[in-house]
Parts: C-alpha cells; sequence; structure tokens
C-alpha cells in the first residue's frame, strides 16, 4: 500500500451566503417561512457537503434591516456547527449596508481566506421592499469585486412591493430574479435554490474560470425556472395550494 493511500486531501470551501432583508415589512408569514425553510433545509446542504470529495459547503448569513447584522459573526461555518436563529422583523431596509457588508467579507483577508482556497461562493438574496439607504454607490463598489463577479447569484422578490430592478442590479441578470407572491411559493423556492445553489456551486469542474462560472449561473437558472413552473402547474391541480397572495 502506498503512503498516499491513507492520507485525506484536503478540501477547498464554498461558501453560501444567505442575504435576508429583515424588515418590518417582512413581518408575520414571509419572515417566519424564512426562518422555517432555512432551518429545514440546512441538513439537504450538510448532506451535500458531505457526499463532495472537492468541497466543503460553509454558511454565511447576513440579515438587513436598519443595518446588518451577521449570524455567522466570525465568518463561514461549517453547517454542523451551525444553528439556526429565528429573524425577528422590523425597521427599515439599508440595502446599501449590506453591499458594503458583503464588498468587505467577500476577501481573502475576511471570509475567502481558507487555507485550502475556495470555491466561487454562491449568493443568496431575499427582500421584499425598497432600500431606503444609498444603495448604489456601495452595489457599484460591490460589483467591482473580483468575488462578487465569478459568484452565482439568485434572488427572490418577495410580494409585489419588492423592487425587481433593483434585484436584477445585484445579480446582473433579471434571469437570476424570481418573483414569489406566497408562503407556500416562498417555502418550495428557498429550498429549490438553497440545494441547487450548494450542488452546482460545489462542482469542481471549471472552478475558476469565466466560463465555468456562466455555465454554473445558467444551470441554476434553468433549475429555478422549471421549478417554477412546476409549482405552478401543481397548484393548479391542487387548489389547497393556492394562498392569499401578498
Amino acid at each position: 500500500m502506498s503512503l498516499v493511500d491513507d492520507v485525506e486531501m484536503p478540501r477547498r470551501t464554498m461558501v453560501l451566503f444567505f442575504v435576508i432583508d429583515s424588515s418590518g415589512s417582512m413581518d408575520g408569514d414571509r419572515i417566519e417561512s424564512v426562518n422555517s425553510s432555512i432551518r429545514e433545509v440546512l441538513p439537504d446542504i450538510q448532506e451535500i457537503s458531505d457526499e463532495n470529495a472537492d468541497a466543503e459547503i460553509k454558511i454565511a448569513v447576513l440579515e438587513f434591516s436598519s443595518g446588518v447584522l451577521w449570524l455567522t459573526v466570525g465568518g463561514p461555518m461549517p453547517l454542523d456547527q451551525f444553528r439556526w436563529n429565528d429573524i425577528k422583523a422590523a425597521g427599515v431596509t439599508d440595502f446599501g449596508a449590506a453591499c458594503r457588508e458583503l464588498n468587505d467579507k467577500l476577501s481573502t483577508k475576511a471570509f475567502m481566506k481558507d487555507a485550502t482556497g475556495s470555491f466561487a461562493p454562491a449568493i443568496f438574496l431575499m427582500s421584499d421592499g425598497e432600500p431606503t439607504d444609498n444603495w448604489k454607490d456601495e452595489l457599484t463598489k460591490l460589483k467591482t469585486n473580483n468575488w462578487f463577479k465569478s459568484a452565482i447569484k439568485a434572488a427572490i422578490a418577495i410580494g409585489h412591493n419588492a423592487n425587481t430592478d433593483v434585484l436584477k442590479e445585484f445579480t446582473g441578470s433579471i434571469e437570476s430574479v424570481f418573483e414569489i407572491q406566497n408562503k407556500h411559493m416562498l417555502k418550495r423556492m428557498i429550498r429549490f435554490v438553497s440545494v441547487t445553489a450548494s450542488r452546482v456551486a460545489s462542482k469542481s469542474s471549471n472552478a475558476g474560470s469565466v466560463d465555468g462560472d456562466e455555465a454554473k449561473q445558467a444551470e441554476l437558472n434553468a433549475g429555478i425556472k422549471e421549478e417554477l413552473q412546476e409549482a405552478q402547474t401543481e397548484a393548479k391541480s391542487n387548489p389547497s395550494l393556492v394562498e392569499e397572495v401578498w
């Protein structure tokens, strides 16, 4: 037996970022659905990480309202060490502050400093409203960040008041923005996007190349569209799934 047979090769890290609007308009069913969905999907993401020989998935959670708060204070956390604490909704929508925090932490001096190296992250934004701060300047700076540019990005517009134009500016394409109008669809899409983004982003093929990043983004977008279509068809055939529209 070769000596290398007993040596486990270190895995690189893929960070899944949840960026969550916790402003006052998210109170009630919206934030409750976000809390329960993320709590329930974490074991599925853990399973994907455990089965991936190349990438360990870690989680980083940023909530924004009147200011910002990292739920993962010390940086991205392994899933088996992370415990979800429910977010409470209150305050305004400081989206610009969230962009500034992401820009600060998407750095090899901060959240991307894993010693074994990192794959491009996946960033999942959820918001139901209109930014109340100077978000444009902060988002412009964020969009120059190389980690952000190579990240897989998806955004959920929650309810009819969500500003999809802002979310499009964040993801870079309207193809990566998905409008959700009720609790059933929100929970379903949080689960689907979280699991799919984790699986797609942690693939080792073409990691770090522009073509590979674009292919991964396209794969995620296509999967989400298909899931939405299936959910809409299911709702039509099952009236019990049709809930009050937000």
